[in-house]
């Protein structure tokens, strides 16, 4: 429970400085983290994100750019950039309010 409240507040002071990009997350990470498609964690589910976000955002955005699992590569945002990427994921699971 420590380790995911200071996860959580790690993305909460994060996310202050790195607004994404919505029309972004819109066109390419909405269609499945928002219905939780083929796996994929949802928006705002912290506890879901928390293991994914324990190996580190490197790891993370590494992931995107490569695909893993059904996601494919870039998570078909191909505009984005890594900082991009850093900035959804942190978006992405930050906890609903």
């Amino acid at each position: 429970m420590k380790k995911l409240l200071a996860i959580v507040l790690t993305l909460s002071a994060a996310s202050a400085f790195a607004q994404p990009d919505m029309a972004k997350y819109d066109k390419s990470c909405k269609v499945c983290h928002a219905t939780g498609a083929a796996g994929a964690p949802l928006t705002g589910d912290a506890e879901a994100w928390a293991p994914r976000l324990a190996k580190g955002m490197d790891v993370l955005v590494k992931s995107v750019n490569t695909g893993l699992n059904a996601m494919p590569p870039k998570g078909m945002c191909f505009d984005c950039t890594d900082a991009d990427y850093s900035a959804l994921i942190t978006y992405m699971s930050t906890p609903a309010k």
